[in-house]
């Protein structure tokens, strides 16, 4: 049966309805406030878990009745008394093996559903944010809060849902108490908010330390992601000792702060099953007394002596939820940090919009792409190529997003219309963006470019104008099937498997696969070699006639190739031309592509270069 809009509402959810039709607008001002959003959004799922908790702890809590009811029966001689004391035994087992069956069941259905929640969120933002993901938050930090802080914070939603039923009966045992036997009822009431409180004091330590160890253990977790992404550049300067040697440092103090924050905990341990003992001793002396005095009969002693023995059982809880939330409470401030960051406000809506047509302008460094050209762009510094990149593709570097300084820079203009005024799915489709590190996911090279495209360009003419013959003969060679297709062969995470040139190969044929309107490529070919270099230009420039392209670059045989070549300097255009008229006219430029500083060497060069382009 389909689940409906009520069960929705209350959050009541099963399995087979993740994920999530919608995972909500959460609320990230805190930690705590997020831990809250979580909750409310599956009160019916908390509900069933408790009522079904309730259940199961109520029988429990029940359980000394039957038994003191038997003792007195056999002290009687009552066979038939005896014989319902049975019965309410058996009862009693049944209600504590189906409530603790469902209330597992409800109680990892809430932790799974949360956790699915909190994923399909992360995964939201991630799309919204691109590529500024990882420049405001660190890799490794993302890494720890998909992973670790999604599965704390869960064990804290699973584990609320136990506390509370425990706390009711614990309330409702005590006061049932107080109401059958004052003499010890009045006792045990007083002592249990005593052994549950006992610990408030040790628990802020126990957190602090318990944060200690989390934060060290990220840094470990950040430090390895780190290390892992830039395994070929260890090897290549021989740095692989230098940063084990780092992870080794990192890994014992998490090995130290886990073991004193276990020890805070064991502390915290002792202490609950200290005071419950010192009760129940105080109990069954009084009680003892109380019997020989012929005050209370010996069965309704040992309803008593089971009602304050079920009593360590809701103290567990106690605790379990008290370390829950501790380890829970910095994870959601961490996941809320990554979920509140967000775009500068503008107006776009989600949606399509019909894609515009025309040059490509932007406003902040006076460059113009005109429509349907390749355009190479030279910057002297790297880092505004890649600031550039990003504005042209819709998305600012984060410094350049407004802020206490005022609002950010002008919008690009494509075609007459700012990107900002299109829907963000518009935008995204007639703007693509190849950075310097592109990404290649795990799968088949078919899944790999199965991208959405226009249809104009299939994936083997995308594959030759990116000069992938060598790239596909390898994973013909390494086809796990024998089948020879190297479409069929996998590519491992990020494309490790694979050289740098094969690796920006292989993304550039995804990106001319994709045939935006316009296309922005950053230094393409900064990984392969001049002869492969050369072909991919011709390649490009044939397979993208007709279509905007603006490339990034200051080799000279992508250059040569360019229809147009513009020449930026501290982020402004400062002069536009063919390749070969700024080699004889712009110093600075000419500076720039030859690698040289000496103006005589770097005419000379230039001729040179111009004759072998």
């Amino acid at each position: 049966m389909p689940p409906t809009h009520h069960d929705f509402a209350w959050g009541i959810m099963h399995i087979r309805d993740l994920p999530h039709p919608d995972p909500g607008v959460p609320d990230v001002r805190t930690g705590g406030a997020f831990l809250l959003w979580l909750c409310g959004q599956q009160l019916g799922g908390q509900f069933k878990a408790l009522a079904w908790g309730l259940v199961n702890v109520g029988g429990i809590a029940a359980s000394p009745v039957p038994v003191g009811l038997a003792v007195q029966a056999v002290v009687d001689r009552d066979a038939g008394r005896l014989v319902l004391a049975g019965g309410l035994v058996l009862a009693l087992g049944a209600l504590i093996a189906l409530g603790g069956m469902m209330l597992h069941r409800a109680a990892v259905t809430n932790w799974i559903t949360a956790v699915a929640r909190m994923q399909q969120l992360l995964a939201r933002k991630t799309t919204e944010l691109g590529s500024a993901m990882t420049r405001r938050v660190a890799a490794g930090e993302i890494v720890a809060v998909s992973t670790g802080d999604l599965e704390k914070i869960g064990w804290f939603v699973e584990a609320l849902s136990r506390f509370a039923a425990s706390a009711v009966a614990a309330a409702g045992v005590s006061v049932a108490l107080v109401l059958y036997r004052p003499e010890l009822g009045v006792l045990v009431a007083v002592g249990v908010p005593v052994m549950a409180l006992a610990v408030l004091p040790l628990l802020p330590r126990a957190t602090r330390r318990a944060d200690a160890q989390r934060e060290k253990a990220g840094q470990a977790t950040e430090l390895a992601s780190d290390t892992v992404a830039g395994l070929r550049v260890l090897r290549g300067i021989g740095g692989e000792e230098l940063f084990l040697g780092r992870y080794r440092s990192a890994s014992q103090e998490v090995r130290e702060a886990a073991v004193r924050s276990a020890r805070m905990w064991s502390l915290i341990s002792a202490v609950q099953v200290l005071l419950p003992g010192l009760l129940l001793i105080a109990v069954v002396w009084y009680g003892t007394r109380l019997a020989l005095d012929g005050t209370i009969a010996v069965g309704d002693l040992v309803t008593v002596y089971g009602a304050v023995t079920f009593l360590l059982f809701p103290l567990r809880h106690f605790e379990e939820i008290a370390q829950a939330y501790s380890f829970a409470r910095p994870s959601a401030k961490r996941t809320a940090r990554v979920l509140a960051q967000s775009r500068p406000a503008d107006d776009r809506a989600p949606g399509r919009a019909p894609t515009p047509t025309g040059d490509l302008h932007d406003p902040a460094s006076g460059l113009t792409a005109p429509a349907g050209r390749l355009t190479a762009v030279v910057c002297g510094d790297p880092d505004s190529a890649g600031r550039l990149a990003e504005r042209l593709g819709g998305h600012p570097p984060q410094h350049e997003e407004g802020g206490d300084d005022g609002p950010g820079p002008v919008s690009v203009v494509l075609g007459g219309t700012p990107l900002d005024d299109l829907p963000r799915d518009t935008a995204r489709t007639a703007v693509l963006v190849q950075d310097k590190d592109p990404m290649l996911l795990s799968g088949t090279l078919g899944e790999l470019l199965d991208v959405p495209a226009s249809g104009r360009v299939d994936a083997t003419a995308a594959l030759a104008a990116a000069q992938c013959g060598d790239v596909l003969t390898a994973l013909a060679q390494a086809s796990a099937d024998d089948s020879g297709d190297p479409m069929r062969t996998h590519i491992t995470e990020r494309g490790r498997s694979l050289s740098g040139g094969q690796r920006q190969r292989l993304a550039l044929a995804r990106s001319l696969v994709t045939d935006p309107e316009v296309l922005v490529l950053d230094e393409p070919t900064s990984a392969v070699d001049a002869h492969t270099e050369a072909r991919i230009a011709d390649g490009l420039r044939e397979l993208r006639t007709g279509r905007t392209t603006v490339v990034l670059t200051s080799s000279p045989l992508l250059l040569d190739r360019a229809e147009r070549v513009v020449l930026l300097q501290e982020g402004k255009a400062v002069a536009e031309a063919t390749h070969r008229e700024l080699l004889h006219t712009h110093p600075a430029y000419r500076a720039i592509v030859t690698r040289a500083t000496d103006p005589e060497p770097a005419m000379s060069a230039g001729h040179r270069t111009e004759e072998t382009a």
